[in-house]
Parts: structure tokens; sequence; C-alpha cells
């Protein structure tokens, strides 16, 4: 393969990344459901033709790195593919990271070649899948109560739609049409994908585009692994505990290798898979580390393969990190996701002091609600919300904000009230929630809901029991908490899983987490 033209590997690597950004933009714009509409939960990226990552969009951490194994299975999957194929899939166990993340595969043929040159891929947080509770992340014990679970199948084989699934699909959810909204939205922004990628083709030729899709893979890994072997070489380790159901805690535990220009994340030691939900499958896990050491190592090295390359992740199997089937993992993709990064980060901060915050909010506070609506219509909403960031050794933590693995948006108290059940009474920064120190942990959010209908409340958060981290003497961020307000006005505080039906008049106080704060006040004063 020639040397790259360095200013081609520029104006491809944008090429290649306004391909995934303009899949998003068609993905947002056709939707239905706020939460893609308006929240932007869901991602979109281009692999090349044996299914490595070529470009991603600046769209969900906890999505793009575990996508290249959603890509893998749908490839195992199919013997033969045609233009117009579209691959669905939510299986966690085969490809999938939970099941209300759908993720479709397309192929993309350029010039005279009889296989895909490339592969476009999108991944979208439904709002249901059906499974025990609306939303469809309910407290299960075992996936088969998640929700639907759909195993890498064609939805489209040579464009002719599967109609026989698509009603299987929709028949198996609580808001069908949302669904079939949502799921012609992935496969117009996969058309949009298909069709740009071919304009490239079209335009400068099959062989240019395809090498400079591996000439990009080949930058990206010289420059991860420049900039790693600047990290001090050393065995770093770290454990952080998750609270589980019933008031159990499972230890998180990580060992980080930095070996001249590798880092190998090993988990053993980690406690073994939970009976509740909070288990994740191994490509989260790998999301995570890649997450970690993209951030550590520089936002200007694209993401794709080659910069994933340097970076190798081991977990015991049927592990917490490292699920087995019939586990349930619905909590595992939102919770366990962020303690990973929590726990990696405190393993590298024993490395790189100078460049590691400390721990922002470290959930997501999943918040699903569910029900009928007066006119006897179904509805399900589910969000995630946001809180402190930790701060760092330059400054304070940013306030009221989505940190690490979701980089979602709030959606809009005026597009929730418009299309769900309840209003928003409360929602302003949680003031002095963020801890103390010589730079200050980020404030989390409060945000009240009142239900209008009688509806069917589900949480999942962590962070309750013990706030986020502080580093360098800086003091813990203040835990989550939720609050039921009943229609008679009492109060009870609920724990951090929780799934009831409330009658209409109920509110819901949410208090999400602080981060952590960095050096002591000490040093602050001074």
């Amino acid at each position: 393969m020639p040397d790259a033209d360095p200013i081609l590997l520029e104006l491809y690597r944008h090429r290649f990344e306004g391909v995934a950004d303009e899949m998003g933009v068609t993905l947002r714009r056709t939707s239905y459901s706020p939460n893609i509409k308006e929240r932007l939960d869901f991602s979109c990226a281009v692999f090349d033709g044996e299914g490595a990552l070529v470009a991603q969009a600046a769209h969900i951490p906890v999505h793009l790195g575990a996508m290249p194994t959603s890509v893998d299975a749908a490839r195992a999957a199919v013997d033969h593919w045609a233009e117009g194929d579209v691959v669905i899939l939510n299986d966690p166990y085969e490809g999938g990271t939970h099941l209300p993340d759908v993720t479709m595969v397309s192929p993309v043929f350029v010039g005279d070649t009889a296989t895909p040159s490339f592969f476009v891929a999108s991944r979208a947080h439904h709002a249901d899948v059906g499974g025990m509770t609306p939303g469809s992340l309910p407290l299960a014990t075992e996936l088969v109560q998640e929700g639907m679970i759909i195993p890498p199948v064609k939805l489209y084989d040579g464009g002719t739609r599967n109609d026989a699934l698509l009603r299987t699909i929709l028949r198996n959810v609580r808001t069908p049409d949302e669904r079939r909204g949502d799921l012609a939205a992935q496969r117009a922004a996969h058309s949009v994908g298909t069709e740009r990628l071919q304009s490239l083709a079209a335009s400068h030729g099959t062989g240019e585009v395809t090498t400079y899709a591996r000439h990009l893979q080949s930058y990206s890994e010289r420059r991860t692994r420049t900039a790693l072997a600047d990290w001090p070489d050393g065995t770093y380790a770290f454990d952080d505990e998750l609270a589980v159901q019933d008031g159990e805690t499972a230890t998180i535990r990580v060992t980080v290798i930095v070996d001249g220009e590798t880092v190998a994340v090993d988990f053993a030691g980690t406690d073994d898979a939970v009976d509740g939900n909070l288990n994740a499958v191994l490509p989260i896990t790998k999301s995570a580390c890649y997450y970690v050491v993209q951030g550590l190592t520089g936002g200007d090295i694209p993401g794709n393969a080659g910069s994933l390359a340097p970076v190798s992740v081991t977990a015991p199997e049927g592990s917490l990190v490292n699920a087995d089937p019939p586990h349930a993992v619905a909590g595992g993709n939102v919770e366990t996701s962020q303690r990973i990064v929590d726990t990696v980060l405190g393993a590298l901060a024993q490395a790189l002091p100078d460049r590691v915050p400390a721990a922002g909010q470290g959930t997501m506070n999943n918040l699903t609600l569910g029900g009928t609506r007066p006119d006897g219509s179904s509805f399900a909403y589910y969000e995630t919300i946001g809180g402190g960031m930790g701060a760092g050794p330059d400054g304070d933590g940013l306030s009221g904000v989505h940190v690490h693995m979701t980089n979602t948006l709030n959606t809009p108290v005026e597009a929730l009230e418009q299309t769900y059940p309840f209003r928003i009474v409360t929602y302003q920064l949680r003031s002095g929630s963020g801890g103390a120190g010589r730079f200050r942990g980020g404030d989390g959010l409060v945000r009240v809901y009142e239900l209008l209908v009688p509806t069917t409340a589900t949480m999942l958060s962590t962070r309750r029991n013990r706030g986020p981290w502080g580093r360098e003497g800086g003091a813990d961020g203040a835990p989550g908490r939720t609050v039921l307000v009943r229609p008679d006005g009492s109060e009870e505080e609920l724990p951090a899983h929780f799934s009831e039906t409330l009658p209409a008049g109920s509110r819901l106080r949410i208090e999400t987490p602080g981060g952590g704060g960095f050096g002591s006040l000490k040093d602050a004063a001074e």
C-alpha cells in the first residue's frame, strides 16, 4: 500500500466522519420518539468491508465502542450480502448491549465488487421493547424478562422488507407506532450513508476511497501508540463498589498494565454476575476501557479500529463485567459502564495524576415512566438525567451535564409535556452538591415530575449510598437521592432501584449526584 498523502488523509478523515454525521442528522430528523429526536440517544458509524471501524460521529461512547461487535455478529449471521440488505439485532449475547439498544447493519457496495466494500451501522435506544415494565429497564433477574430479544436477522433482504418480522416486533412492544417510525428512521439513515459512500467512490475511485480507509486506521494506530509511549510503564490497580439490588454491593477490580505502546486492562478479581440487571456484557466493558484510553490520549486522534488496536481488555467469564446468559443486563449498559470508567480512571490516576479528574456522578439516573393516556393509548418514556462532572487538575467540574459513557441531551420540558401525561414541576441545579476542594466538583440536578395519570415508574441508578470520590484531597460529591411525594403530601425516600405503579398526582423528585472535588481546600486557600 503506497504512503498516504497527508492532505488527502485529513480530507478522508472528515469525509468518512461526515458520512456518519449525516446519517445521524437523518436519523434525528426522521425519528418519532423524543428519546431519539430530542435526547439524541443514538449513534452512527462507518466500517470497512472486513467489519473494522473507519469513522464514527460524536455520538454515544457506550454505543460506539461496542458497535464493532454488532457488525461482527451481523457478518457472521449472513452468508450472502446484497444491495439493500439491513440486519437488525439487539441480543446482548449476540452482538448487542442491552435490549432497548436496537442496532442495524447494512452493506455498502462500491464499484463493481461482489462483496461489500463498507458497512454502515446505527444504534438507537428505543423507549420500549416490551418486557416486565414500560421502558424496558425492569428490575429483572434474567434476560427474557427485559423485553423482546432479536438475534442478528435480516429486516430487509435485497431491499424487500420482512413484514412478518416487523409485525412480530411491533406486536411485542407497548408503543408500536413509535417503534415503527424509529426503525424506519434508522433505515433512512443507512440509505443516506450508503449513498454518500457510493458518491465518494464514484467521484474519487473505489481504490482510493478504500485505500484511505485503511490509511486512516493505520494513522490512528500510530498516533495512539505514540501517545501511549509517553505514559509511565507500570501496573496500576484500583477497585470500586457498585450497589446492586437489596442493599448488596459488588466489587469491580481492575489492573491496568502500561507497557511501551500498549495498554492491557484486566478485570480479574471482579465479583461474579449478580441476580439483578447490573451485569455488563464484554463489549460494554471494552467500550468503557476504549473511552478512557481515547480520552487520555487526546481528542484529536480519529476514533477507529486503529485507535482501539493497542488496547486489550480481558475479564473473567461469568463476572459482573463479562456476564453470560441468561443474566439480565439492562443496567450494565447504563450503570455498570459508568462505574467501569471510574474504576479504570482510578487506576490510571496513579500513572497520570495530572490528567485524571475526580469521579463524575457515576450514574445515568435512568427513569422510565409508562401507562395509558386518557384517550386509551399507551405511552413509554425513558430518560437519563445529568449530574456533576468531577473536578480536574485544571479547574472545576461542569454542573448539570451527562458524563462519560452517555453523551445525550436532556429532553426539553416543552417536548415532554406535549408528548406525555406528566409535567415537570422543578428543573434546576442542585446547589452545593459538588465536592469541595481546590477545584470544586460540578453540581447535580434536581428534576421533579408530577404524574397526571396512574403511571408505572422504574428507577435504575447508583451512587446513592456514597457520592463520587474526590482526588488529591478533594471531597466526595453528594450522593443522589430520589423522593416520592404522594398525593396526600407524605414523602418517602426511595431506593436506588425501584419499580412501582403510582397514582395520579404523585411527584417524583430526583436529585442527582455532584462530582468529586480535586485538591484540598488548603491548596485552594493558598
